[in-house]
């Protein structure tokens, strides 16, 4: 069982009312219904009654509340303790090439600072990391994106990312020192899947200017991306970060194109109720820093 069960469960005992609890806890009601049916569930005992227009606890509610304060209490106590030693686990939600392109020195470097801490990536679909964040499964999120999509919760700009049309070094494209819209009417692209935030961008801009394409290969993973574009006819859409190695190297070329509605943030996401250990303040300042 969760003890953030627990503690809606606390919140809509002391407010009396599913609706206060789940403004103060910032959740939707229906997390905070589905939390309590969980509990209930768990305990095969019904935990609030209708009194009137109000709400108040069972007998079974009353004994589960003296349990459940006792219970987050020690878990408050737990992480306080763990938070001055530098212990405990950093839950992070993010998506593939953040934790692949981006992450890995920070990741280090709070670890040098924090030995015994330990570290989980989350990855997942941008929609899928807010609502961890926003449901407390996560520490902190970190995703593309091109604004704040959920104004509940705490989002802090570290940067711009810059998203680049990139393609092999002898594609016809690469010979040009601009590229307008019109020019790339019929290519070939090799596409990240069509949940990917960025390519729904792209899609969005080409159809609403009339710019025909197609899609050869569509690839869930930026290394199948660079590996099938370094050898083939296509041209992907890509964070810069993702393929600034084989730039580097010449084995990939960025395509002299921009637009305005093609580009994306990197966004740190919090929960503003969220408990901040001294591991978690000291993480979210280096990430501040790379900005």
């Amino acid at each position: 069982m969760e003890l953030i069960y627990l503690q809606t469960f606390r919140e809509v005992a002391v407010r009396q009312s599913f609706t206060r609890a789940a403004e103060e806890l910032g959740y939707a009601q229906s997390s905070v219904t589905m939390q309590i049916q969980k509990l209930e569930k768990a305990y095969e005992v019904k935990l609030f009654e209708r009194f009137g227009r109000g709400l108040r606890l069972t007998s079974a509610g009353e004994e589960l509340l003296k349990i459940a304060v006792q219970m987050l209490d020690l878990y408050q106590e737990s992480k306080e303790k763990l938070a001055k030693q530098g212990g405990g686990t950093l839950s992070i939600g993010t998506i593939d090439s953040l934790a692949s392109y981006f992450l890995p020195p920070w990741i280090q470097h709070i670890r040098q600072q924090y030995p015994d801490l330990a570290i989980r990536l989350q990855p997942d679909r941008e929609a899928l990391i807010i609502n961890k964040v926003r449901e407390g499964e996560v520490d902190i999120g970190l995703i593309l994106e091109n604004k704040p999509s959920d104004p509940t919760l705490g989002w802090i700009k570290i940067k711009e990312e810059p998203l680049v049309l990139i393609a092999n070094p002898n594609h016809p494209l690469a010979a040009l020192s601009n590229i307008q819209l019109e020019q790339l009417i019929g290519v070939e692209w090799i596409m990240a899947e069509d949940s990917c935030n960025y390519r729904i961008m792209l899609e969005k801009v080409l159809r609403t200017h009339g710019i025909s394409y197609r899609i050869g290969l569509e690839l869930g993973n930026p290394e199948a991306i660079k590996r099938c574009v370094r050898v083939g006819s296509g041209i992907s859409l890509l964070p810069r970060m993702a393929a600034e190695e084989e730039i580097q190297r010449g084995e990939l070329v960025v395509l002299p194109f921009a637009h305005p509605d093609i580009r994306l943030d990197l966004h740190m996401v919090i929960h503003p109720k969220k408990w901040m250990s001294h591991a978690l303040s000291d993480f979210i300042e280096m990430l501040k820093s790379s900005s």
